[in-house]
């Protein structure tokens, strides 16, 4: 499977987040979400795992009550069910690969 990124529309989240679903098949799922200054990932849980690599800008991530400040070329395990949650310091872009699929992000 070969996903051209500019062939993939943006769903809208909220006033400053968007995401699209890249590449998914199998058990894996990945996604690119872009983020304005100041956007908002609230803080929640899911049982996929979850690994995120910080593709542009910079993240405030607060992992299971850890808290930590993410930069483009970082990148973060999210085991799970732990809760985390993030704010964008910057305008910024973040690729998430989930393990299993979100299938409540396919609509």
């Amino acid at each position: 499977m070969i996903i051209h990124n500019d062939a993939v529309a943006y769903e809208e989240l909220s006033e400053k987040s968007r995401r699209k679903i890249l590449a998914h098949q199998g058990s894996m799922m990945m996604v690119e979400v872009v983020f304005d200054k100041g956007g908002v990932g609230e803080a929640h849980r899911h049982p996929h795992e979850q690994i995120s690599y910080i593709a542009k800008g910079k993240f405030a991530f607060n992992i299971e009550g850890e808290k930590s400040v993410v930069r483009k070329g970082d990148s973060i395990y999210i085991p799970s069910n732990a809760l985390h949650g993030t704010e964008a310091l910057e305008d910024s872009v973040i690729i998430d690969v989930f393990t299993p699929q979100r299938e409540d992000f396919m609509k």
